[in-house]
């Protein structure tokens, strides 16, 4: 089978998914490729790939999940038996069930998974007080990526006379971290969660009104329109999905999001991740 086209699909508040499926694509085999991005839209109608073409999804992973927003957009996009590689991109704790709950997506919808990949990127939730895995994915990363996408087209795409053999991420490798630095955060979400059902408080990104210079940036740069122009010292709960693409892109920085998740995340998962993968 000689792959015809590549089509591309991603939902990337922040740039890091979408910096990890672009050097992906790098080392794949050079030839037709449209980007659908679908952090801002969706797609206005049902798009759907053939058998001979090629589809990546990369999509970031919130709380150990896909983003509910990021399937909704995809929700119309159909394959008809359509490869497709799996990108998922994490903070550097663990990308959990997110890798299978988007197999299990695809797969409803045509396609046939035959290569998957879990992915560092920067934490949504690190600031300068708490970092985690800042600046992520770096230059190391962006080129194990290429390498991952150069090996996966050079051993198994190319060439490949019938359909590419699918795979299941239910046996991708595991993010190892030691039982210390799991235990202590398990006991804090445990407590946080006791301190939630007693005294239910909810945080949200923001700027101090004295601060916020109104410029509007951070307005275009939420995917799901919780920030409105005018007052966008605020942030709508009801629509927010704490991506934290408005903190990170305030040019006068004054947004900020105290999350209490914070600090023990950057405490306890310090050590580098790597690219994992299987194909």
């Amino acid at each position: 089978m000689d792959i015809e086209k590549i089509t591309t699909f991603c939902f990337s508040p922040t740039g890091t998914s979408r910096k990890n499926l672009l050097a992906v694509l790098s080392g794949l085999k050079e030839m037709e490729c449209q980007h659908v991005d679908v952090t801002y839209d969706n797609p206005s109608q049902m798009k759907t790939l053939k058998g001979e073409d090629l589809a990546i999804f990369s999509v970031p992973v919130y709380g150990g999940h896909v983003p509910p927003v990021a399937l909704q957009r995809l929700d119309k996009v159909r394959g008809e038996v359509t490869p497709a590689i799996l990108l998922v991109t994490y903070g550097n704790r663990d990308y959990e069930k997110a890798l299978n709950q988007l197999e299990d997506f695809v797969r409803e919808r045509g396609f046939i998974p035959v290569a998957a990949a879990a992915m560092i990127g920067e934490h949504s939730y690190s600031n300068a007080q708490n970092p985690i895995a800042v600046g992520r994915p770096d230059a190391a990363d962006l080129a194990s990526a290429q390498e991952f996408g150069a090996k996966l087209w050079e051993e198994k795409l190319s060439g490949c006379v019938d359909s590419p053999r699918e795979i299941s991420t239910r046996q991708m490798p595991k993010v190892k971290t030691p039982w210390q630095n799991m235990l202590r955060f398990v006991w804090f979400v445990l407590g946080y969660q006791r301190q939630q059902k007693k005294n239910p408080v909810k945080i949200y990104p923001f700027a101090p009104a004295d601060q916020c210079t109104h410029c509007g940036n951070c307005v275009g740069l939420c995917p799901t329109q919780a920030i409105a122009v005018g007052k966008e010292e605020v942030t709508d709960p009801a629509r927010c999905i704490r991506c934290c693409a408005c903190v990170k892109g305030c040019p006068s920085g004054v947004r900020t999001f105290d999350s209490p998740f914070a600090a023990p995340l950057s405490k306890n998962f310090q050590m580098r991740r790597e690219l994992l993968y299987i194909y």
